[in-house]
């Protein structure tokens, strides 16, 4: 892949094949961001999986980075209220069916109850295309529309596995403090390790790096591990 003059400049920053501690990563990858616009920092981390294994939950991340979240809720009349006071961008029930069959999905996060599954589920095609579907593994779909849209709203994102083993998933601006990146990064750490499968050998976090939207990747040391 042919990068950039900007991208090639930062290279001499620092050495690529150097693998650094969290803190240290953390303020080398705001030194290497070049573009004008504020970058994302994005996390990767490869693990050990076998094929039929996976890694997916939600976490909450100490410092938040995005903007408010349109939260759809897909519910029954009794609890509309319940889903209006929690911060619900809209609520409905069949009404909202038919207007995402139609093709609007103008929200960032669909939540289900339940008892609404058996319908919400042929939005299929919509919603799953887009990564909307409620899902009981990443919590989004319960009758706890309060506690759930509380977390949601303080930034809850789901992370998981892809098909070769690594997560990905943004966790910061470049124009945030490196501890706050760094405080990040940790959380989410915490949290693949926790979903370790118990079947699981070896070393489970194979490799760690994290990178700006446009500049180059930095290895961060590995922790250890039980």
């Amino acid at each position: 892949m042919k990068h950039g003059k900007k991208y090639r400049e930062s290279l001499k920053k620092f050495t690529p094949t150097t693998i650094y501690n969290l803190d240290e990563a953390a303020g080398l990858v705001k030194s290497l961001a070049f573009a004008k616009f504020d970058e994302t920092v994005d996390l990767s981390v490869k693990l050990s999986l076998k094929k039929s294994q996976t890694v997916r939950d939600t976490v909450v991340l100490p410092h938040q980075f995005r903007g408010e979240k349109k939260i759809l809720v897909f519910c029954k009349p009794e609890k509309e209220k319940e889903a209006q006071e929690a911060g619900a961008a809209f609520v409905g029930a069949d009404d909202l069916i038919d207007k995402v069959k139609g093709g609007w999905t103008d929200f960032d996060i669909a939540v289900a109850t339940p008892d609404m599954m058996k319908d919400v589920g042929k939005l299929g095609m919509v919603l799953g295309r887009k990564g909307l579907m409620p899902n009981p593994k990443t919590g989004t779909v319960t009758f706890d529309l309060k506690g759930t849209l509380a977390e949601l709203r303080k930034g809850r994102t789901e992370f998981r596995a892809d098909k070769t083993g690594v997560v990905h998933l943004a966790i910061g601006k470049v124009s945030m403090e490196a501890a706050q990146l760094a405080g990040n990064v940790r959380v989410v750490l915490d949290e693949i390790k926790r979903k370790r499968p118990a079947d699981a050998k070896g070393d489970f976090i194979k490799t760690i790096s994290i990178a700006s939207t446009m500049g180059p990747g930095v290895w961060i040391s590995v922790p250890e591990q039980e």
